[in-house]
């Protein structure tokens, strides 16, 4: 018995190196909104383009701002920007969902619809032609991103209901005299966080992805504000100019991000099909 315990264990690091990794970055980004070393935009002339040392631990970039401190504050941007957008996308998804899945009908037809409308163009096409229209910087990216991330989690979680509303536990519910709201949040959505949880994990994964490919295309967070995506934009003219470190480390935290979630995603499945 033992013996099967330490296998089933063994079988799910992929969580435990996922929640690791994403424990770490969440506390390098919360250290970065107390105190980063030096100032993150502040420039010095006289330490422009210096190599990684005990003063710098990432070096400087072409403004001889100290690239640890701009890592640390672009990292929070976009962890914050991934977190909204999940957000939204979640508890919007999660609604209508909910709404659709347990009720049917012609709503249902209708919201699904509109969903199928936006998921059939590219997400990152139609995100920038929204950007267009609302115009470039941070809270329209989260607005945008917001919207386009709802539809998945509307399928998620109207699949679940569809599934659990029939179940014997809720029709007792509803001969007990449970009515529609009390069913649909005190006993099918407690339910249903096994599907979720995996699907908000990905869904950040997304999202990190999203902001740094737009604020990489400079339709994202305005100049003056430091993302990994411009950042690393910023970064790729120098890269076999003398400052190859600058995007490596902007591209190493970025893909640490995508890493930590895309493990912790994986985990969270490999637990649920247990």
């Amino acid at each position: 018995m033992k013996k099967k315990q330490y296998k089933e264990k063994k079988k799910n690091w992929f969580l435990y190196f996922g929640g690791a990794i994403v424990v770490v970055m969440v506390v390098l980004i919360l250290l970065g909104y107390v105190w980063t070393p030096y100032d993150p935009n502040a420039m010095d002339g006289a330490a422009k383009a210096q190599a990684p040392s005990l003063l710098h631990l990432m070096g400087t970039d072409n403004f001889g701002r100290d690239i640890f401190s701009r890592v640390l504050q672009g990292a929070g941007t976009t962890f914050f920007i991934a977190l909204c957008v999940v957000a939204i996308g979640a508890v919007c998804g999660t609604v209508i969902g909910a709404l659709t899945g347990y009720f049917g009908g012609w709503g249902d037809e209708i919201l699904m619809r509109i969903c199928d409308s936006i998921t059939a163009f590219p997400s990152i096409l139609l995100a920038l032609v929204m950007i267009a229209v609302l115009g470039p910087g941070k809270w329209n990216v989260i607005i945008v991103l917001g919207i386009l991330f709802i539809p998945s989690f509307a399928r998620i979680v109207r699949g679940e209901y569809a599934k659990c509303k029939d179940l014997n536990y809720i029709k007792s519910a509803r001969l007990m005299g449970a009515g529609h709201v009390r069913i649909m949040v005190r006993h099918i959505l407690p339910n249903i966080w096994p599907v979720l949880l995996p699907a908000i994990s990905i869904g950040f994964n997304n999202a990190v992805l999203a902001e740094a490919s737009m604020s990489f295309l400079g339709v994202g967070v305005s100049p003056t504000e430091a993302s990994l995506g411009r950042m690393l934009s910023d970064a790729q003219s120098y890269l076999l100019r003398g400052l190859p470190w600058y995007a490596l480390f902007v591209g190493f935290t970025i893909v640490l991000l995508i890493l930590g979630f895309s493990l912790l995603g994986e985990g969270l499945q490999q637990r649920r099909r247990r």
